[in-house]
């Protein structure tokens, strides 16, 4: 079985979407588990819909805002199955991603996996950029350029740690603890993520963006000096990035 573990914060006008998404997998032995993050929208009520609608779907609500580390740990607590799927609020899987992706971590034994992503804007207009998976990717070349979208990865729950808290890419430092440890992330070289690109993410944020891969760099060990120059190998790649999602070029990241 996949736990898929979804954070949910003010996030009425999107995660009904993100759900339908799931629930129109054609693999279809998961349990959603949804961690509504003490919102004061309707997002809670939105979720309890599907939760009252389908049984593998769960809710638990934050009593107080905890942060998306903590509460995607929250989720992990509650998952029970073999395999850890994240999906966040605002994003979209396409309906063959798990049974594409499960049945290719198998294959190739792998521990962590991740997909190709597509992007999609507030407007709900498709860029024609593609950020490529990389077939075998490994924890120097994270450290450099991330291409693992978090919303594509899966994990083996055998093999997960907790997302540590603190003022950084959550996903970017528990990823490379996981690479750091088994060696590889298998890419899945094809779209079957769409990430909703939205004005208020912290990804939008460039400066903030920064802050945040330097706190995950210093958090795996590195010293001011080695964190420094990988924050401009870092940012370069970033730039690039946001450059052909805007543009909607065809360009690969790889390289």
């Amino acid at each position: 079985m996949v736990s898929i573990i979804m954070p949910a914060y003010q996030a009425a006008t999107t995660i009904a979407e993100s759900i339908k998404s799931v629930l129109a997998q054609t693999f279809d032995d998961w349990e959603m588990i949804i961690v509504n993050d003490a919102s004061t929208d309707n997002t809670a009520g939105i979720a309890e819909v599907y939760v009252n609608e389908d049984s593998r779907i769960k809710l638990f609500t934050n009593e107080t805002n905890q942060g998306v580390a903590a509460t995607r740990n929250i989720g992990i607590h509650h998952a029970k199955g073999e395999y850890l799927a994240f999906l966040d609020s605002d994003d979209l899987w396409l309906a063959e991603k798990l049974d594409k992706q499960i049945r290719f971590m198998k294959e190739n034994n792998a521990v962590i996996s991740f997909t190709g992503t597509s992007y999609i804007n507030a407007a709900g207009q498709m860029s024609k950029f593609i950020l490529q998976a990389k077939e075998r990717f490994i924890y120097k070349e994270l450290l450099r350029r991330n291409i693992m979208s978090c919303s594509s990865v899966v994990v083996r729950r055998d093999s997960m740690i907790p997302f540590p808290k603190g003022y950084m890419h959550e996903d970017l430092a528990t990823w490379a603890t996981v690479m750091k440890k088994n060696g590889v992330a298998h890419g899945l070289n094809e779209p079957l993520l769409i990430y909703r690109v939205g004005t208020t993410t912290k990804s939008s944020n460039r400066i903030k963006s920064v802050r945040m891969t330097w706190g995950a760099y210093r958090h795996l060990g590195y010293g001011v000096l080695a964190s420094a120059l990988m924050i401009l190998r870092y940012a370069k790649h970033s730039i690039l990035k946001r450059h052909f999602i805007r543009s909607g070029q065809h360009k690969s990241t790889e390289g």
